[in-house]
């Protein structure tokens, strides 16, 4: 009995101890403790640069990409470089790009078409290109160390294969993603099937919906942890008000490609009329199967095609509905906007 007092008293008293004693200070990670001890962290940190950076000749990406035609291949070719890009009137970031744009520009062929892209690489560190859904052959799958070496600067890499199946893909970096996917490395790639659709839609639109981060003149990977997040949100590489507005005829069908390149969710809202999910991640949905929809979430890596009838003129305003996603540095409204124009 008195072995159990005793055992009793000792844990009590151990108890008092501990509540007595100074909290320890909480450990939370910041940018720099993570840079501290990860020189692969410190590196995504870093500002984006390259020597001798230059304005974009460009000022609109996406656009359909020029190819010649040998031997029944139809042949494309792609430059990877930095430019100064703008995203909004006052507001230029450092881009990695295809060709000079962001979006890189758009590849457009048909299913079955044997293609061959010819990369050369202007960037001050290596790169590859992932085609995104595009069922190619392993070796031109573009995933450095596992099935080719990486395209270092100066060098060329082709890729070639098969166009196949038809439907919206993209084409992006898959070196250091964490940075230069972010950066501007994406473009559209879209395959169009065999047999030509019997009632193509009107105004046939990609919309590619990315996040940058840009303080003091620098520009940042902008990725979802402490200190990097994003302060811009672009369609097509550009914020609103400087996104693109998308005129439409009354009673037009109307399809937009949705696609997720950036690293965090978008809940893409339209005002005024409802649209049905047509296709997801580049494969048909069966008509008896298809949503009808005002929001649809696009994640990261995401594609969806959506249609609807402009029934209604006016302007209407598609946007995400993270309301945040439609600020321009804290500033509404801006980000990812962008104006429907129904017109009679």
């Amino acid at each position: 009995m008195k072995k159990k007092v005793l055992l009793f008293s000792l844990i009590v008293t151990a108890l008092i101890l501990a509540a007595c004693a100074p909290a320890a200070p909480m450990m939370v990670a910041t940018p720099g403790s993570m840079t501290a001890k990860n020189p692969e962290a410190a590196h995504m940190m870093e500002p984006i640069t390259a020597p001798n950076v230059q304005p974009a000749t460009e000022s609109i990406g996406g656009k359909p990409l020029k190819f010649r035609v040998e031997n029944g291949v139809k042949i494309f070719e792609l430059t990877t470089k930095a430019v100064q890009w703008n995203i909004l009137k006052g507001v230029t970031v450092t881009a990695y790009t295809y060709n000079g744009t962001v979006p890189g520009p758009l590849i457009h062929v048909t299913e079955g078409d044997h293609v061959r892209i010819i990369v050369k690489n202007e960037l001050p560190e290596p790169t590859t290109i992932h085609w995104h859904g595009v069922e190619v052959p392993n070796a031109m799958d573009g995933v450095p160390g596992v099935t080719q070496d990486p395209i270092q600067p100066a060098g060329t890499f082709t890729y070639e294969f098969i166009a196949k199946p038809a439907g919206t893909f993209m084409y992006h970096s898959h070196f250091d993603g964490d940075v230069q996917v972010g950066a501007g490395l994406y473009a559209p790639f879209i395959i169009d099937p065999k047999e030509p659709e019997t009632n193509p839609p009107a105004v046939d639109k990609v919309l590619m919906l990315s996040e940058w981060r840009t303080k003091d003149g620098k520009t940042y990977a902008a990725m979802p942890v402490s200190g990097m997040e994003p302060n811009y949100f672009t369609i097509n590489g550009k914020a609103f008000p400087s996104t693109e507005t998308i005129t439409v005829k009354k009673g037009e069908i109307v399809r937009l490609r949705l696609m997720g390149i950036g690293q965090l969710i978008h809940p893409m809202h339209l005002h005024g009329m409802p649209f049905k999910i047509v296709a997801t991640d580049g494969h048909p949905v069966p008509e008896v199967a298809q949503l009808t929809k005002d929001t649809i979430s696009v994640a990261p890596g995401e594609r969806y095609d959506i249609e609807f009838i402009a029934t209604e003129t006016g302007q209407w305003m598609l946007h995400c509905h993270i309301l945040h996603h439609t600020t321009n540095d804290n500033v509404e409204p801006g980000g990812l906007m962008l104006v429907i124009n129904v017109v009679e």
